[in-house]
């Protein structure tokens, strides 16, 4: 515990992100997060976040010690996607219970199951997570994994990142500290070249990566390791060797972009794959960085070139949309790197931003929003549930974008809604990422089910009933209890 008190401080002081360096010392220490306050964990706890980070190394064997409970509630948060091991799909724990708890056993426990997944799967790595109940019953996990590391001759790495220890978000970042104190660095890769690039906080959600890696793969850059999606172990461990870096999401893993770029200088920019701007400006900042760390030069121009021809092939696909979509109004509440950069990406064809949510955003990814949309007026920090329906309900957005939380807002106010978050089922990166993005709006605008769904209930149209003869007392009780049923009078019951 004392080392993971040493460490949060030290997390939270981030001198990497441009708007920070502008502050005086004091207040640069308090980084772009904010530390540990009650209820702080309730979006997703520290260990929440670095399973998050960490899982999607794919080889890896990921051994939760603890009670059945903290593994159950965080597998699979994910939808990241793998091209090969299937190691990460398979989930482990010490399944700790109040005897082993009171009786001191935990440090034995986690040995034995070390022992087990090093004898039956032969992983290249072990990470093992402690959670809130094995943090404060004071279980040695740091002295645990160095022993099994030495008895049986493999990696064992403690991801020190309990749950009460604060947001998923510090959790991110802590488990960046893990990756560089155990990880990378550890092993010297034989066949290191000028062409060699990281990517940061790419998570390969929905396969995305693998729409994005074929442009790189033509201009002969090779992506050394991509943390952490579709990652392999050996990979993250050669990672220090490569001479440039794209960091993807800046809030979960600056600490590492920083850090990688002091002690290996390896130099990074933030970066997006949304969008047709965006991610042509991403394939010439790598070049240009690739370039300057010694890279030849032509490259620059089989750059440009390569953007040309993926940037004319994805205009002609999105004309055919561009007329069906131009001046549709989009909601969008998320958060993160998706707030500014899936608002550049829409504003390209044509699409208006009624509202984008800065609840998870940092101040650097504010400071876009603001220079994309010109003004902070369609920024909101939070919306709660009832505002969100009455903006819908009111027709003032054609479609809200969102993760699944906020999905059944939409449904009730008879708007489409998309899912852009974590568990979407499309991949949205690169050129061919963004054309699937404008055919997924597109066939959620314009589906027949809405209108359907917002013309009148039977019951509240009805045809009007003529009849000759009068009703008796007994019809007319019964006509009666029938409207007030269905929420008509006597006056509208048989009008539309």
């Amino acid at each position: 515990m004392s080392l993971l008190r040493a460490k949060i401080p030290d997390v939270f002081n981030e001198p990497a992100c441009e708007k920070n360096r502008g502050k005086d010392a004091k207040a640069r220490k308090k980084g772009c997060s904010k530390p540990l306050t009650p209820g702080a964990a309730a979006g997703g706890c520290a260990f929440d976040g670095a399973k998050i980070v960490l899982q999607p190394i794919t080889d890896v064997a990921h051994l939760i010690h603890a009670p059945l409970a903290c593994e159950g509630n965080s597998w699979d948060n994910r939808g990241a996607a793998s091209s090969g091991p299937t190691l990460w799909r398979t989930s482990f724990t010490t399944d700790l219970t109040e005897l082993d708890i009171v009786m001191g056993q935990g440090e034995r426990k986690l040995f034995k199951a070390i022992r087990e997944i090093k004898e039956a799967h032969r992983p290249p790595a072990i990470f093992v997570y402690p959670t809130c109940v094995t943090a404060l019953i004071g279980d040695d996990i740091e002295a645990v994994c160095k022993r099994a590391a030495e008895k049986f001759g493999l990696p064992v790495v403690p991801v020190n990142a309990p749950g009460f220890a604060g947001s998923k978000n510090l959790g991110n970042k802590l488990a960046g500290e893990a990756l560089l104190d155990h990880v990378i660095g550890t092993v010297e890769p034989d066949d290191a070249g000028p062409y060699d690039i990281n990517i940061l906080g790419e998570f390969n959600l929905s396969g995305e990566f693998w729409l994005v890696k074929p442009l790189l793969d033509r201009l002969g850059i090779r992506v050394r390791a991509c943390i952490p999606g579709d990652a392999r172990y050996f990979d993250i461990a050669c990672a220090h060797r490569a001479r440039a870096a794209m960091m993807v999401c800046s809030t979960a893993l600056i600490n590492l972009a920083r850090r990688m770029e002091q002690r290996w200088g390896i130099p990074f920019f933030e970066g997006s794959f949304y969008g047709i701007t965006d991610t042509s400006e991403a394939l010439r900042q790598i070049s240009q960085l690739l370039v300057k760390k010694g890279a030849d030069s032509e490259i620059l121009g089989r750059t440009e070139a390569l953007i040309a021809e993926e940037e004319a092939i994805a205009w002609k696909k999105l004309a055919a949309y561009r007329r069906r979509l131009q001046g549709k109004r989009v909601l969008l509440n998320t958060g993160g790197v998706k707030s500014w950069s899936v608002v550049h990406a829409l504003m390209e064809i044509g699409i208006e931003i009624v509202g984008t949510s800065v609840k998870k955003s940092t101040v650097e990814d504010r400071e876009r929003i603001k220079q994309i949309l010109k003004d902070d007026n369609h920024m909101f920090e939070q919306m709660a549930p009832r505002e969100l329906y009455a903006m819908l309900s009111e027709h003032k957005a054609d479609i809200m974008l969102s993760g699944g939380r906020t999905q059944f807002i939409a449904l009730k106010a008879k708007t489409p809604w998309l899912d852009i978050n974590q568990e979407r089922q499309h991949p949205y990166a690169g050129y061919d990422g963004m054309v699937e993005l404008v055919r997924q709006i597109d066939l959620a605008i314009h589906n027949p089910i809405w209108r359907q769904v917002r013309e009148p209930a039977p019951w509240d149209c009805q045809p009007a009933v003529r009849e000759e003869l009068p009703r008796t007392k007994s019809e007319t009780a019964t006509l009666h209890v029938v409207q007030e049923f269905a929420g008509t009078t006597a006056d509208d019951f048989g009008a539309c």
